[in-house]
């Protein structure tokens, strides 16, 4: 991370846990604690992506709570999430709009020192609601002047949404079944070669091709000192005996834990048969939603389908 932010003026961070997710610029000399996710870029366009309501709705899904507070976090909301191919214009756009959402909310706080980032979007929320403000909210929506708040976001979504060339009126389940779709693609991209580097100057300097991801696949997180020989090993399931969830959430939620806390690799027929009830074909909807949504990575060998949690990979 220090080698990340090194020689930039200012970086995105982000806090781990929290009702709402804002996305800020913090100055270079500002080392974060460990509820603090930084994004080592100062490239106001990921600032105004990762605020639009696409991001909003893939972290709500992909990452995970503590208690009633959604948790975001970089393997599961930012690593797997699919960033828009942007024109040279289109990222000019987003760009300004980023830069004007982090000004706001800087210049109000500095005006007003006992407004809170919470504060102001428990307004904003209500504004998007219709919901009628009590006497101190109208006092956080006079200080934090939300209602333009409320409008740079609304004008950082637009112009997301035109980066992706989609529709502005799409519902939380189009934009989620569209993102899921777009990280399949990448996923596949990835697979011949392709990687779409959002900091190209450090994440490849030299320009050489990078590493599949199917050829990632079996290689060790370098952290970990282990062989590549264990990390071929296939899962070893225990006796099947926990009951096959009904729900799709849930089935998600169980087979993601399975998976992801496991050190071997895992095909269908194992995670099926680690549940009782469970059929071959429910399992590998399930699984191939989870490498979709990159919770998990899907790979072959001699012609058949693996998974393994996805922060064995190397990045």
């Amino acid at each position: 991370m220090r080698r990340a932010l090194g020689g930039l003026r200012r970086y995105i961070a982000t806090i781990e846990t929290s009702k709402f997710k804002p996305f800020m610029f913090l100055a270079g000399a500002v080392l974060p604690d460990h509820k603090v996710y930084a994004v080592a870029t100062d490239d106001a366009f990921i600032l105004g992506t990762l605020s639009s309501r696409p991001h909003a709705l893939w972290a709500r899904v992909a990452g995970g709570t503590l208690e009633d507070r959604p948790t975001w976090t970089n393997t599961t909301c930012f690593l797997p999430f699919p960033f828009p191919d942007a024109t040279a214009e289109q990222k000019a756009r987003i760009r300004d709009w980023g830069e004007q959402l982090d000004a706001h909310r800087k210049k109000q706080q500095a005006e007003y020192p006992e407004l809170t980032i919470t504060g102001m979007y428990n307004v904003l929320e209500k504004l998007r609601s219709g919901e009628e403000l009590t006497a101190k909210e109208r006092v956080i929506h006079e200080q934090g002047l939300v209602s333009i708040l409320k409008q740079i976001h609304d004008e950082v979504d637009t112009a997301v949404f035109d980066a992706y060339g989609w529709p502005h009126d799409l519902t939380d389940e189009q934009i989620l079944e569209r993102l899921v779709a777009l990280n399949a693609e990448r996923a596949e991209e990835e697979r011949n070669g392709l990687i779409r580097w959002l900091r190209p100057e450090f994440q490849n300097p030299s320009g050489a091709k990078a590493a599949s991801q199917a050829a990632l696949a079996g290689v060790e997180s370098a952290s970990a000192g282990e062989s590549e020989e264990g990390d071929d090993e296939e899962a070893k399931p225990a006796a099947k005996g926990a009951p096959w969830p009904k729900k799709l959430p849930e089935r998600i939620a169980a087979v993601r834990d399975l998976v992801g806390g496991s050190r071997g690799a895992w095909s269908v027929e194992q995670t099926a048969a680690a549940f009782a009830g469970a059929k071959r074909a429910e399992v590998e909807v399930v699984l191939e939603s989870l490498a979709a949504l990159g919770l998990v990575v899907g790979y072959e060998v001699n012609g058949e389908a693996r998974y393994r949690a996805a922060a064995r990979v190397a990045a």
